[in-house]
């Protein structure tokens, strides 16, 4: 391989954290329901600071920043990105529809809809927030109960789960994707 093919930091154009604090997000949330892996939470961090995801919901077991282990994989993403804590994940669904969003459980489950279909029939203003449960366990049955439904992302293999954060980096890209014509780019290059 030839050398000066990758891209050096300035040709990146990152932000600085505070240009993304400042810069406009996504309108999505997403919603860690009893996620146990502190490796898996820090993963999404980081995945929400690269599409610039409006902010996310940890609930339960999930832990929360500062955390070394978090810390990990979310390589300092736990400082940028919005978050916040509940208790109860019923109670982050119920904030989330008072605040207007729409609220979809990411889950193998009966009348779900494929990932693309969600994103095809949710073209309006309404923000979005996407729910993540358990890497065993998956959402708890009184979160879908809450939920306004369901998205399956369509598998081929012999396994019918994703790791979480695989699944959440699936559908914050693709959510972000479609959206993305509405954010512009804001460029404050780090120095």
């Amino acid at each position: 391989m030839a050398e000066g093919l990758k891209k050096t930091i300035q040709e990146m154009h990152r932000l600085t954290p505070e240009a993304f604090r400042e810069a406009e997000k996504v309108p999505l949330i997403v919603v860690l329901d009893n996620v146990r892996s502190q490796h898996n939470v820090g993963a999404v961090f980081r995945t929400a600071d690269a599409f610039r995801i409006a902010g996310l919901r940890l609930c339960g077991i999930t832990c929360t920043p500062p955390n070394a282990e978090l810390h990990k994989t979310a390589l300092g993403a736990e400082q940028t990105v919005d978050y916040s804590y509940y208790e109860h994940t019923t109670d982050a669904i119920r904030e989330l529809h008072k605040q207007g969003f729409k609220v979809y459980a990411i889950e193998l489950a009966h009348d779900a809809v494929t990932l693309e279909q969600a994103i095809d029939a949710h073209r309006d203003d309404q923000p979005v927030a996407l729910v993540l449960g358990h890497e065993v366990f998956g959402i708890a049955d009184e979160v879908m109960a809450l939920c306004d439904g369901c998205i399956e992302l369509q598998q081929y293999g012999t396994k019918h789960s994703l790791n979480v954060s695989v699944t959440a980096g699936i559908v914050m890209y693709a959510w972000a994707r479609a959206l993305r014509a509405d954010v512009a780019p804001n460029y404050d290059v780090m120095t």
